[in-house]
């Protein structure tokens, strides 16, 4: 979520060194330091944070290093925000965010997320991966990574462990919802390029394009997709966001662009009520468009439904979104790491921030009670009642 949007991408140089802090005007200490404006922080908070350094370095019954201390209170900064989505990353696992993004990287290939059981859950196997041919399905949760219990662990540390380097093996334990017993899976670790998106054709010459996340090259492979389904004859077209997190926001600005007339797509605000607005121009998907979603689309997922609705120019249909209204900007470090923090709220066309809303579909359609928690690549077509939904209504409109 993320021109590096999530926004943009910028360098930010922070350099930091404790030794003294002189509280007067600027409070300064020769390059590398900290400096703190008097104007806006108080004596006593500098003295307290001097004093609690002082007090682990001389306390804790470990020595302690400065530099692991400086770590600490720059991750804590972030996390000072009381925002989730404002994080900062160390080396590795910056490496690990910016690959997740551009859809490379090497594992088994999967997508997973952490499930309200508090385990790490996959929700996508990608097609010729080493997952795929080991027999790992959609639903699967991970409980052990190479014999280590991993169900207290928090995701980003399974996610590291489960990563590494390409051609080592991995062995991993799930729990299948089917099964009584754990599964045990050896799995050799390879470079992956993510498959966000897949189409074909259904009954009717219905086109299907299931978007599974906004990564940077997803607009184009979208008017691929369309390109070939129109020459199969495409009259109508169901666009699947469901489970989709999200991803870049120039992306989904591109792919919604394809689809609108001459209109409004999103625009952001910042904290200074700036807005920004990204149009679509005149030209435009001609055909009934219908867009499926569900609790788990988010970000530019919401972004491509919220201009759907609005411009009244298809109809959603599932179960309210996820609810993400914020854009993140992402800025690298010098030393490796980085830093994601929220610079804006988006808005819909109408002028509505859905950030802990979602959007509720113009259609509301509930799976079958078996299959409300099942990923949605896991759901048999035939039991699909909310694409049914959708292509019935593809095929009533084209009957007008």
């Amino acid at each position: 979520m993320t021109n590096k949007v999530l926004l943009v991408a910028a360098t930010a140089v922070i350099s930091f060194g404790i030794s003294v802090l002189v509280f007067a005007g600027w409070l300064r200490v020769n390059p590398p330091g900290i400096t703190f404006d008097n104007k806006s922080v108080s004596k006593t908070a500098v003295s307290k944070f001097n004093s609690v350094r002082e007090i682990l370095k001389s306390q804790y019954y470990e020595n302690v290093d400065d530099n692991t201390l400086i770590e600490g209170a720059i991750s804590g900064m972030a996390g000072a925000m009381g925002d989730r989505y404002t994080s900062y990353f160390s080396k590795d696992k910056w490496q690990m965010f910016q690959q997740d993004l551009t859809g490379s990287f090497v594992g088994i290939g999967v997508m997973v997320h952490t499930a309200s059981d508090g385990l790490l859950t996959v929700m996508e196997v990608f097609e010729g991966s080493p997952a795929k041919a080991a027999g790992v399905l959609p639903g699967d949760k991970v409980v052990k990574v190479d014999g280590k219990d991993v169900s207290d662990e928090e995701e980003d540390t399974i996610i590291k462990m489960i990563k590494g380097k390409e051609g080592t093996e991995v062995q991993l334990a799930v729990l299948r919802p089917s099964e009584s017993n754990l599964i045990e899976l050896h799995i050799t670790r390879r470079r992956i390029k993510e498959e966000n998106i897949n189409s074909r054709m259904l009954s009717d010459n219905i086109g299907y394009i299931r978007i599974i996340k906004f990564d940077s090259e997803i607009a184009r492979y979208f008017k691929d997709n369309i390109d070939s389904l129109t020459q199969k004859g495409m009259r109508g077209l169901v666009i699947d966001v469901r489970d989709n997190p999200g991803g870049y926001y120039n992306q989904v600005v591109s792919i919604a662009d394809m689809l609108l007339p001459k209109c409004t797509i999103v625009y952001t605000e910042d904290k200074d009520q700036k807005k920004e607005y990204k149009y679509s121009d005149a030209k435009q998907l001609n055909m009934p468009v219908i867009v499926l979603v569900n609790g788990n689309s988010a970000s530019a997922s919401e972004i491509l439904a919220g201009a759907i609705k609005d411009n009244k120019r298809g109809t959603l249909v599932g179960t309210r979104t996820y609810g993400k209204g914020l854009v993140q900007a992402s800025f690298n470090l010098e030393d490796g790491s980085g830093l994601k923090v929220t610079v804006q709220r988006y808005f819909t066309p109408s002028g509505v921030c859905i950030q802990g809303k979602g959007i509720d579909p113009d259609i509301e359609v509930l799976q079958d009670e078996k299959y409300r928690s099942t990923p949605v690549s896991n759901i048999p077509q035939e039991d699909d009642l909310q694409l049914s939904k959708a292509l019935e209504l593809a095929e009533s409109e084209l009957r007008r």
